[in-house]
């Protein structure tokens, strides 16, 4: 569950997603934080998922990116899939930093959605890495299914909480 002051909450049901899925025990598990049209997560990567010696792997910072950036989209009751991701690495991440990685939708037309995204030094505020994606969104009936196989359940009732009755 995911619950943070002013934001629509809302619980999903385990999964064994690689990133944010609770039931993979060699996963990542992000702890998402979702609003209208963002995400965000802050985390601190342990060393399995480093390459070089002492040094986050590049394509573990790609998935926090391609992550944040796609429920940017589940935040406005919209689920994607990733299309293309470009990833520009700006300083070398190292194990045990704290992070903070951040997506957001950049413009929306019919079901492309086109993203951006960074990782940033949760301390400093340094830019470790950008990104821009291209989602696919799924269509009326995919995005039903989803929802009924995630779970994908608001919590309140605050005036921007999403509907998943919404079609």
């Amino acid at each position: 569950m995911i619950d943070v002051p002013g934001i629509p909450r809302f619980a999903i049901e385990p999964h064994h997603c690689f990133a944010c899925g609770t039931l993979n025990e060699t996963g990542m598990r992000l702890d998402l934080h979702v609003e209208r049209g963002r995400s965000w997560v802050e985390l601190t990567l342990e060393p399995r998922f480093q390459g070089w010696d002492g040094i986050a792997h590049g394509g573990i910072l790609c998935t926090i990116l391609d992550e944040v950036m796609a429920w940017a989209l589940v935040g406005e009751d919209n689920w994607g899939l990733t299309a293309r991701l470009n990833v520009d690495f700006k300083r070398t991440v190292e194990v045990g930093q704290a992070l903070r990685g951040e997506g957001w939708i950049t413009q929306s037309r019919r079901r492309v959605v086109d993203t951006a995204g960074h990782v940033v030094d949760a301390r400093t505020g340094a830019v470790l890495a950008t990104a821009t994606g291209v989602y696919l969104a799924a269509d009326e009936d995919r995005k039903a299914e989803l929802r009924r196989r995630y779970g994908w359940t608001p919590l309140n009732n605050t005036p921007d909480a999403v509907d998943p009755a919404r079609s």
